[in-house]
């Protein structure tokens, strides 16, 4: 009853937003989301705490630039530094992935204090208990975007339930030398008495392939040979797919008129997909903060609510950390990986300003006029 409840999906959206735009992708879509709305959100607290409002016009410049830059060094600091200062071009390549959260974390607190020093009436811990509220928020729209991507997935669930990733092998059987006309990944249905309960659970791929450049009995030596190597050696494939390579392929060649259809039956990887936990952890802080801030709002304690986000965003993420898959190799060998590692002094951080915090407890009502 479990198993029906848990099971598992095939997971292989497209990235771009709109098929045939590869430019415009989900990633940075939810990415731009995040500080279209943070922006928004932080007018309507200014607003309410008596700030000038065309002041967020200029924090959203030192947190976007603070975000991209220091997501993307932390990344090469402290997960590639060898391969990144080998090669310091290579640093400006956001595009090809690599980015922080502990390193956009450090960098917002550096921006945040020199815009407060260049902004007079907002001290650096008012302006970042209220930059918290709308980080958290962000956070978890980038973690739906990793999603889209496929991308900071989770390690093997053991058992049927959880997400098989399956973009990047349809990415792969694309270039295959015969004429691709589309891949399409899904759970099939009527394999569901394959499932044993092992996390080893069944994947079709469905393969549309052009008339005319073969004949099909050569189109079926050639998907025997070519299929196969990509479903067990490719990089991605043995991550994410479980094809035994000492079996021959398990497909069907049937002729759907204007074109072959392809189906290959294999086997995948069920894997916790911890982007949604994720997102879910910081949006439910985010909504917590943020009723905390509208009932209290200038009544609280400087320095209360970075703690109170540093403790919960990074004490999640600690715990988080036991069901993603590693991001470099040199993490394999640790005890706790890097994600861990940086988390902690972060939580102890938050611990002590929750703690001064507290000593001050609520600053006293302004009075009416």
């Amino acid at each position: 009853m479990i198993q029906g409840i848990l099971n598992y999906v095939v997971w292989s959206p497209d990235p771009a937003v709109f098929s045939g735009f590869e430019r415009l992708r989900w990633y940075s879509l939810f990415f731009a989301l995040g500080f279209i709305i943070s922006q928004q959100i932080m007018v309507y607290i200014f607003r309410k705490e008596g700030q000038n409002e065309q002041l967020v016009d200029k924090l959203t410049i030192y947190m976007v630039l603070a975000t991209i830059i220091g997501a993307r060094l932390g990344h090469v600091l402290f997960y590639e530094p060898e391969k990144y200062l080998s090669n310091p071009i290579d640093i400006l390549k956001v595009w090809e992935g690599g980015l922080a959260s502990h390193g956009a974390a450090i960098a917002i607190l550096i921006a945040l204090y020199m815009y407060s020093k260049k902004t007079p009436g907002q001290s650096y811990l008012w302006v970042v208990d209220r930059i918290v509220i709308v980080v958290a928020m962000t956070g978890a729209l980038i973690r739906v975007g990793n999603l889209m991507n496929s991308e900071i997935g989770g390690k093997e669930t053991g058992n049927d339930s959880g997400f098989v990733f399956a973009r990047d092998t349809e990415e792969a059987l694309e270039t295959l030398r015969v004429p691709i006309i589309d891949v399409n990944a899904y759970k099939p249905a009527e394999r569901e008495n394959e499932l044993v309960g092992n996390g080893i659970v069944p994947v079709n791929f469905d393969i549309k392939i052009e008339k005319g450049s073969y004949e099909e009995a050569d189109l079926r030596k050639a998907l025997e040979s070519d299929v196969k190597y990509v479903l067990t050696n490719f990089r991605s494939s043995q991550k994410y797919l479980a094809e035994d390579p000492s079996s021959d392929l398990n497909f069907e060649l049937t002729d759907q008129g204007s074109y072959y259809l392809a189906t290959i039956r294999t086997f995948g990887k069920s894997r916790y997909p911890t982007q949604i936990y994720e997102a879910l952890t910081y949006l439910l802080i985010f909504i917590s903060l943020f009723l905390i801030w509208n009932k209290y709002k200038e009544r609280l304690p400087d320095g209360l609510f970075l703690g109170l986000f540093l403790i919960s965003v990074f004490g999640f993420r600690f715990i988080w950390e036991y069901f993603k898959e590693n991001q470099v190799e040199f993490e394999e060998g640790l005890t706790l990986n890097m994600g861990q590692t940086l988390s902690i002094p972060l939580v102890i951080g938050g611990i002590v300003l929750i703690y001064l915090a507290a000593k001050k407890g609520l600053k006293p009502e302004k009075e009416n006029l």
